[in-house]
């Protein structure tokens, strides 16, 4: 089983988001529509970083999870990603909660999960990368090459 089908089968829901986020940045940067919550809560600055935001963090998300080299800088790349998608995330929903009030709770609470599953997994992830220190102190490899 290739690298790509593990990864994706092991973290399909994260895949899922990170796929779709920067295909949602690149909709709302080139049809130039965007949620009304937005457009009226957001400074222009502002909405275009959170836009392009969206397009870098799914990118870098996905080149993180996908990383053919060491498993340490992979980690680092999507939990950048992941950091910066799980404020994104918050942004929104701040954004709907203070436009449209009891009546975005559902919207919000879905977009809240996107927001809480990316810091669950930043979590993950450094709990990872701490014990590949470790590994790396103790003098141990945690991915040998394979020998033929």
């Amino acid at each position: 089983m290739s690298s790509f089908q593990y990864l994706a089968r092991r973290r399909v829901f994260e895949f899922a988001v990170l796929s779709t986020a920067p295909v949602c940045g690149v909709l709302l940067t080139v049809l130039h529509v965007r949620p009304q919550s937005v457009e009226l809560t957001m400074p222009g600055v502002i909405r275009v970083c959170w836009e392009f935001g969206l397009i870098v963090a799914g990118v870098a998300g996905l080149l993180g999870m996908f990383w053919p080299g060491q498993l340490g800088t992979g980690l680092g790349i999507e939990l950048a990603a992941l950091l910066m998608l799980g404020a994104i995330a918050a942004m929104y929903v701040v954004s709907l909660l203070v436009f449209a009030g009891e009546q975005a709770v559902v919207a919000a609470s879905f977009v809240g999960a996107v927001a809480f599953g990316s810091w669950l997994r930043s979590a993950e992830i450094v709990r990872s990368l701490r014990w590949l220190i470790r590994l790396h102190h103790a003098g141990v490899d945690p991915c040998p090459t394979k020998q033929t």
